[in-house]
Parts: C-alpha cells; sequence; structure tokens
C-alpha cells in the first residue's frame, strides 16, 4: 500500500542522509520506524480508552476485599 508522509525539513533531511549513508530507501526507514512505534502507540491509546470508559463507568471494578474473597486469598 502507497502512503504519502509531509515530514518537517529537518527531518527530511536526517531521513535522506541516513538512507543515502546506508544504501537504503527513505521508505525502508519510514516503515521500519512504524513497525517498531506502532505497538506502542496501540497499547497508549487502549489505555486512554480504558480511563474513559472507566470515568464513564462503562468498566467493570472490583474492590481489593473483593477480589481478595474472589481468589479466596483470605490466608
Amino acid at each position: 500500500m502507497v502512503t504519502s508522509v509531509r515530514l518537517r525539513p529537518d527531518l527530511e533531511e536526517r531521513l535522506t542522509r541516513l538512507a543515502k549513508e546506508t544504501n537504503r530507501s527513505k521508505s525502508f526507514y519510514i516503515t521500519q520506524a512504524v513497525d517498531e512505534y506502532i505497538d506502542h502507540l496501540e497499547y497508549v491509546y487502549s489505555l486512554r480508552q480504558q480511563v474513559e470508559d472507566y470515568r464513564a463507568g462503562k468498566l467493570k471494578t472490583y474492590t481489593l476485599d473483593e477480589m481478595i474473597e474472589r481468589y479466596d486469598l483470605d490466608d
């Protein structure tokens, strides 16, 4: 799939320099960067969604006492 990306001029210069110095394409490094960072972004946004759900009362929560009872941790 082809996607266009608009980069700041300084970032474009760094990417161009890196690609030339390593004989790789700019596309290679953009793909590599997205691949390495997307897991982090998905995690952060899922946490944000959970916080919003909690604040809206949509998320089931349990007290510490309920968890102790549920998992028989009374020792």
